[in-house]
């Protein structure tokens, strides 16, 4: 997990530590990140992080910079994102799209009638939607991935209709799970 443990959001199904302001991220981190799984002989990663409003670019350019360093030094590695929304920024989407990334992954979360009950007021069903499109667009042959959780309250229709959602937009990869706060 990048970007510190500390998130700027309090969705209601999380279970991580939340703070307007959190500690800065460690400018570090991306090298040593990336030496450290080159070291472990994987060839996928999925790199996530926590939600940080506090930054700029929401933390796009820390990933973005995990990623080149991951493939400078191990250039076989396939390397998945599971992202914020950065806002909404379709800029800081792009460029972590475009920074040698090969899964987008966002989360939608839940269905549409559950987002304001369920994510933090900052997030939202259609602004999700928005981030998985751009970086279908910003990039040739990017792949695409979004979860949605069960369990909370959908109906079978509401999440058909999330899939088809999805699908709209080329969204080439939906999982299904469970979130259970400790």
């Amino acid at each position: 997990m990048l970007l510190g443990d500390t998130c700027t959001r309090g969705c209601r199904f999380c279970a991580v530590k939340t703070s307007n302001k959190p500690p800065p991220p460690d400018a570090l981190e991306p090298l040593k990140t990336a030496v450290a799984v080159a070291s472990w002989g994987v060839d996928y990663v999925v790199l996530t992080s926590v939600d940080r409003d506090d930054i700029a670019d929401g933390g796009s350019g820390h990933f973005a910079e995990t990623v080149r360093a991951l493939k400078e030094l191990k250039p076989g590695i396939l390397v998945e994102c599971l992202t914020s929304d950065f806002r909404g920024d379709l800029g800081a989407v792009a460029s972590l799209a475009n920074s040698g990334l090969d899964v987008y992954a966002h989360n939608i979360e839940t269905v549409r009638s559950l987002q304001r009950l369920v994510r933090d007021p900052r997030a939202g069903y259609d602004q999700s939607l928005s981030v998985l499109k751009h970086a279908k667009a910003s990039k040739a042959g990017m792949v695409t991935k979004s979860s949605i959780m069960l369990g909370l309250g959908e109906t079978d229709e509401e999440v058909k209709q999330t899939m088809a959602d999805l699908r709209a937009i080329d969204v080439d990869i939906v999982t299904l799970g469970q979130y259970l706060q400790v």
